[in-house]
């Protein structure tokens, strides 16, 4: 802002901010989440690279490569692995004089097919092209004829990355996709590398689609205590010279080993851990501020989780953690105590209540996620019924609410 005089000023709710973070952070972005390393910064998954590179080679000479599934939980580098392999196609396929086209699209983010096909183009449109590629206002089919245009017209081959693809509706662009060559809707050929963390996603893909990707699937485990290690250390140029503590890193690696093996979740609680010392005007980054930053970070994941559920999905976790924080000495509870709450929350909020099947399956929609856990159970003459747990802390849910 600018002061009587004329001269630039800092507002002082901002003052403690300069572009390094503070005296902790030297390049705070290498710990962001969307930051992609270089190749030496990739660590316990030499093997994954070269098996994706295997199935996607024939790409970079421009012929039809094999498309691929990659499964796993997140943050064990499925993402990685895959925009790293394009990357290096890509390059590749410069040095052969092929024109490679290479497209990321985050189903997660994206609103339906149209709206993963309009960020596709957008992202391999080049800047010579005529073509359009609207957030909104055109069909479907319109959106698939504007991305063959552009392959056709600019390129020899086609990579597209399509990451958490079990938040699409359906496997309808899947197949398009897979099988665009075969079925002579374009004349380039398209490798297409699918990315979920839902194991059992191939079930719900049709026919089709699974004989589209044969059996080119890949699990990746989750990375191990040594190998988070190595990723911390990989990214200690994000600090400062010597604010680091020695034991930070080795117990944030044994921390999210034993709790999730998420990469991500550990650069996350590392960066937190920055964050904390610099509220504190600390001059070093100790372990004892990894336990603020771990909350912190617990809270960011639960938001990430149900940031696109649907508002009666969210009634029903609230009426979840309520059942956990007034009855601390149970852990499970059964469908229709489940409910009732629900139809509290509901009546609090001035929302019309859901149909007692549907309440159930939002509630096996929160086990999916892994947000809540359920049994069966017997009941006295024998029949069965199912109880749920919530896997979060009840005030952290709540909290989110509020």
């Amino acid at each position: 802002m600018d002061s009587e005089d004329g001269s630039d000023t800092i507002h002082s709710v901002f003052e403690n901010v300069d572009e390094g973070g503070g005296g902790i952070f030297e390049q705070r972005e290498i710990l962001q989440i969307d930051y992609v390393p270089s190749e030496k910064r990739i660590v316990g998954r030499d093997e994954q690279i070269e098996k994706v590179a295997e199935e996607i080679g024939p790409i970079v000479v421009g012929q039809p490569p094999n498309s691929i599934i990659i499964y796993g939980k997140t943050g064990c580098g499925k993402s990685l692995v895959a925009k790293h392999v394009s990357k290096i196609a890509k390059e590749e396929a410069e040095n052969r004089g092929v024109r490679l086209a290479t497209g990321y699209v985050n189903c997660q983010q994206a609103k339906g097919n149209s709206d993963a096909l309009s960020k596709y183009g957008r992202a391999i449109n080049p800047p010579e092209s005529s073509m359009t590629f609207p957030a909104r206002g055109i069909s479907e089919n319109e959106y698939f004829e504007r991305v063959w245009s552009v392959l056709n017209d600019f390129y020899d081959a086609a990579i597209i990355i399509l990451d958490e693809v079990d938040k699409l509706n359906n496997d309808d662009l899947l197949m398009a996709l897979s099988r665009a060559g075969e079925d002579g809707s374009v004349d380039v050929p398209i490798g297409v590398i699918a990315v979920s963390n839902k194991i059992n996603y191939r079930e719900k893909m049709s026919e089709r689609t699974k004989s589209s990707f044969g059996h080119n699937e890949f699990i990746f485990e989750p990375y191990d205590a040594s190998q988070i290690r190595e990723i911390l250390q990989n990214r200690t140029d994000a600090f400062a010279d010597g604010v680091l503590d020695d034991g930070v890193i080795p117990r944030a690696a044994a921390l999210s080993a034993k709790e999730h093996g998420d990469a991500r979740k550990a650069m996350r609680l590392l960066r937190y851990a920055g964050d904390q010392a610099n509220k504190e005007n600390a001059d070093r980054v100790k372990e004892s501020h990894l336990s603020d930053a771990r909350a912190s970070a617990e809270v960011d994941r639960l938001l990430e989780l149900i940031s696109g559920l649907p508002p009666h999905s969210k009634h029903v976790l609230i009426a979840l953690a309520n059942l956990t924080k007034n009855q601390p000495e149970r852990e499970w509870f059964r469908t229709m105590k489940i409910r009732e709450m629900y139809l509290d929350v509901c009546e609090q909020s001035g929302a019309d209540p859901l149909s007692a099947e549907r309440t159930r399956q939002l509630l096996n929609e929160l086990c999916f996620l892994e947000i809540a856990g359920s049994r069966r159970g017997t009941g006295e003459g024998k029949g069965h019924y199912s109880q749920y747990t919530l896997l979060w802390d009840a005030d952290i849910v709540l909290s989110l609410d509020a």
